[in-house]
């Protein structure tokens, strides 16, 4: 069987450092924001280029807390894309803030520019492109778009640990280091993903990085002293171990992903598979492609014992929990890869045999 992601067979060689700071954690006993997490807040800072970073509990809370961080009026907009995960729209629901929901580019992953132009109004703060599957939004426009209004740029990173943009010539800046707030996930399937719940927050904007400081530990910077209404959302040091040891790792794996990527762009050959495109420097957190005839596929890979993935069956205005909120309007490009995209194995492990068997089964499909 190929595997859709092998994350033990990716750390294994990991694991003897990893069990023995862990084992040191267990005799010291700072669990939770300890010097780990000091330690990987700076490594990844320096990763992404940002000048400040935020360890917390998981990549729904980081978004959450970047949004509170802006204190804005109830129910101000927030423009976000209708494909992503449920979380980016929960994130702004749970800051007491209004989501905007704009259609895709076709046959991209990322918001598009024109329609998302359209969408801004007076209530418009905040506009919140996902980088999804790795692919990087043009945030350079976005900004561009924004310049001269009173709007925040916060990204969903979520998927696009190392992904690069170029913001002009011969200046390519990492993603979470260009908008105003960036949000990481780091569930254990990402590129970077941590063996439990995780989360991280990176910004260039101290007076930003010391309130979302106060207000994933309960409003707090000093025990008992609450200055602002927080959320209990601490990266726990455990995770952070993790995290560090892992990071040294993430550009390889990322060059891996990107070569595979390579491979199936190039040899991927069907009249019945779209494939996607993505952004230059993206990290392909999923190889997505497009097929009308999705159960006939999956059972195919079923026979071939290749395990696949969706990211994601249902647009935002398609999830049951929004079914008023955006009844009667068309996202699409965002509903067409719902009901189209599948996707295939992009494990930065899997060897080259496996890669030409994947791709020689799709193209004999």
């Amino acid at each position: 069987m190929i595997k859709f992601l092998d994350i033990y067979n990716q750390d294994k060689k990991l694991h003897r450092t990893i069990l023995t700071k862990i084992d040191k954690l267990f005799k010291k006993g700072d669990f939770i924001l300890g010097n780990e997490v000091n330690l990987f807040e700076k490594n990844f800072s320096k990763f992404c280029g940002s000048k400040y970073a935020i360890g917390c509990a998981n990549g729904t809370d980081a978004l959450t807390l970047a949004l509170l961080s802006l204190n804005l009026p109830k129910n101000s907009e927030v423009i976000i894309p209708a494909m992503t995960y449920c979380s980016t729209a929960f994130s702004v629901i749970n800051a007491n803030l209004k989501p905007v929901l704009v259609d895709t580019e076709y046959l991209k992953s990322t918001i598009s520019i024109s329609e998302l132009k359209k969408k801004i109004t007076k209530k418009t703060k905040v506009i919140l492109p996902v980088h999804l599957y790795g692919s990087v939004a043009n945030l350079s426009e976005i900004k561009r778009i924004i310049k001269m209004k009173k709007i925040y740029l916060i990204d969903d990173c979520a998927q696009a640990h190392g992904a690069k943009e170029e913001i002009s010539k011969n200046n390519i800046k990492s993603v979470g280091s260009i908008a105003d707030i960036s949000c990481f996930s780091l569930y254990p399937g990402k590129n970077l993903g941590a063996y439990g719940d995780a989360g991280i927050i990176t910004t260039n904007n101290k007076f930003f990085y010391k309130r979302i400081r106060k207000l994933r530990n309960l409003g707090s910077e000093k025990k008992f002293i609450h200055e602002l209404v927080g959320l209990n959302s601490r990266l726990d040091t455990i995770q952070a171990i993790i995290l560090n040891s892992k990071l040294k790792n993430l550009s390889k794996y990322n060059l891996q992903r990107q070569k595979i990527a390579k491979y199936y762009n190039q040899n991927i050959n069907n009249y019945k598979i779209k494939k996607i495109k993505y952004s230059k420097y993206s990290v392909y957190h999923q190889y997505i492609i497009l097929v009308k005839d999705r159960s006939k596929l999956i059972k195919l890979f079923k026979e071939k014992k290749i395990t696949f993935g969706f990211h994601y069956p249902y647009a935002i205005n398609q999830l049951k929990v929004f079914k008023n909120d955006f009844k009667n309007r068309k996202y699409k490009n965002a509903e067409i890869l719902a009901k189209e995209s599948i996707s295939i194995p992009i494990d930065p492990n899997l060897s080259f045999k496996q890669i030409k068997f994947i791709t020689k089964t799709l193209n004999e499909f």
